[in-house]
């Protein structure tokens, strides 16, 4: 059982038959009584998110998952194909699973990903990424006051918001959780 003020970003815990991932924690501590915790997380069987509140003493069921380091293969269709790169073990996942983190995958990306009994359940991203700039428009110069930016089709499709000064061919580096741009990579 885990307590859950152990429940912080990324912890996995089971609920109902259900395998749960944080994506956010919140711990609320009002003038008098015990503190709430407010976690918003998200199905790993079927990509749905949602918020629960637990009291501050309350225990949740430790999920038995095992997290795998896999590299992106190829998408078809609606499922996304990972393989383990030592027992080469392919682990397919459906795009409910994936969700808003298949902008961010290229071929051959490294992730970790979340698997209970032999099923693949969820994947965990690195907290950034390199990508390479496909297209964006030109650097111009006017009457600026602050940082001014223009959009950027990187090699993998995904178009981002980049500073004026971006050009094609240079490689910078996106924040997967924000999905902006960090900065210039050399």
């Amino acid at each position: 059982m885990l307590n859950a003020t152990d429940l912080k970003n990324g912890a996995v815990f089971k609920e109902d038959n259900q395998i749960f991932q944080v994506v956010n924690y919140e711990h609320i501590k009002m003038g008098r009584g015990s503190g709430t915790i407010k976690v918003k997380v998200r199905n790993l069987k079927t990509g749905s998110t949602t918020e629960k509140s637990f009291i501050t003493g309350a225990r949740v069921q430790e999920a038995n998952v095992e997290k795998k380091k896999a590299q992106f293969l190829y998408r078809d269709g609606e499922t996304f194909n990972f393989m383990d790169p030592t027992s080469f073990e392919q682990f397919p996942l459906s795009d409910s699973v994936v969700g808003e983190q298949a902008k961010f995958l290229k071929d051959g990306l490294e992730v970790t990903l979340i698997v209970s009994e032999g099923e693949g359940l969820g994947l965990e991203l690195p907290n950034s990424l390199v990508y390479e700039i496909s297209d964006t428009g030109p650097g111009e110069r006017g009457n600026t006051v602050s940082n001014v930016f223009k959009d950027a089709t990187l090699d993998n499709g995904l178009i981002i918001k980049v500073p004026m000064f971006a050009k094609i061919g240079e490689k910078i580096k996106v924040d997967t959780r924000t999905g902006q741009y960090v900065e210039r990579v050399k």
